[in-house]
């Protein structure tokens, strides 16, 4: 399925490869991983990764991303990455390359790029990349490889996530016979300083349940400049400490910034995504987000998640 994404690499001598702003460890990861296999299957190639970063994620980046004029976009392919919609995409000078591609594992929301390959069926696009790599023999170097297997272990919640399936696994055996260190990977993902460590803790003290099942945290903007931490930390980085809490089916996270509430949305049980898709957002069935006006449209949001726990995920 990937045939008119390989004949565009193919074509084109200057490729340069975005995704989603505040990229977790799937997105860095299929960014990483693409650039890594294109410059060594076609070593004659200029080849760049754009966008900002993540201090979570940073120790997965050996260097920058690429610092480009607007003119190297100029007779080059642009390919997007891990991206439902196109305000989210970091960098959008993706518009001034020749030809643009897509790759893409979120529930469909717009068309984005001339080729696009969207699968919902994968636990991530880093597993979306490989299965490329896999079925067009392109070369997957060691470092390529732990760079993908890094967003798989991410996206899947360490291969637990509903989303795991058996060819999560036959990726994942193909990636790690190239050869790199997982114990390397699981030390920089799973050991935090001590800040974050007690971040979490007082979070996990903050959680609040309501009659239908719903897990949330709210934080004010106040509340955000004490903590001392970015907005990515704060709101994506937060939203798991109530995952795994006996007696909610459904959680989310509101983190109150100067551009608007973010809005982290997770389930165990229920598709949330038309929720998220209804506010503006998108994202997975079980896992979402959304940018919200103000707190009462938060609140909105937080009754929709309880209506759906009350109606057994049927609204």
């Amino acid at each position: 399925m990937f045939e008119k994404i390989i004949e565009l690499i193919e074509k084109y001598d200057k490729i340069i490869i975005h995704r989603h702003q505040k990229p977790d460890g799937d997105a860095l990861g299929s960014q990483l991983g693409l650039l890594g296999i294109i410059r060594d299957s076609y070593p004659e190639k200029k080849v760049y990764a754009v966008g900002d970063m993540t201090p979570r994620y940073a120790f997965m980046a050996e260097s920058p991303m690429d610092e480009l004029e607007d003119a190297e976009y100029e007779g080059a392919l642009a390919i997007i990455l891990d991206t439902s919609a196109k305000e989210l995409i970091s960098d959008g000078r993706y518009t001034l390359a020749a030809a643009t591609a897509r790759l893409d594992h979120h529930l469909f929301v717009e068309k984005i790029a001339d080729e696009e390959v969207t699968d919902s069926s994968f636990e991530s696009c880093c597993g979306l990349v490989a299965a490329m790599a896999m079925e067009a023999g392109l070369s997957v170097s060691a470092s390529s490889a732990k760079a993908l297997y890094t967003g798989m272990i991410t996206d899947s919640g360490r291969f637990r996530y509903s989303s795991t399936s058996a060819n999560t696994f036959r990726v994942a055996a193909f990636l790690i016979e190239k050869g790199f260190d997982t114990a390397d990977i699981y030390r920089n993902l799973y050991s935090d300083e001590l800040f974050f460590i007690q971040l979490r803790a007082k979070f996990v003290l903050r959680i609040k349940v309501t009659p239908d099942r719903v897990g949330y945290i709210y934080t004010t903007k106040e509340e955000a400049a004490e903590y001392g931490a970015d907005s990515f930390t704060l709101s994506r980085g937060m939203v798991n400490v109530m995952s795994e809490v006996k007696g909610i089916d459904s959680w989310v996270n509101f983190t109150e910034t100067e551009n608007g509430v973010l809005c982290e949305i997770r389930s165990s049980l229920y598709n949330i995504n038309p929720i998220a898709v209804k506010y503006g957002g998108g994202g997975h069935q079980m896992a979402s987000g959304a940018t919200l006006r103000d707190r009462d449209e938060a609140m909105s949001l937080l009754e929709d998640l309880n209506a759906l726990g009350r109606e057994g995920g049927q609204i």
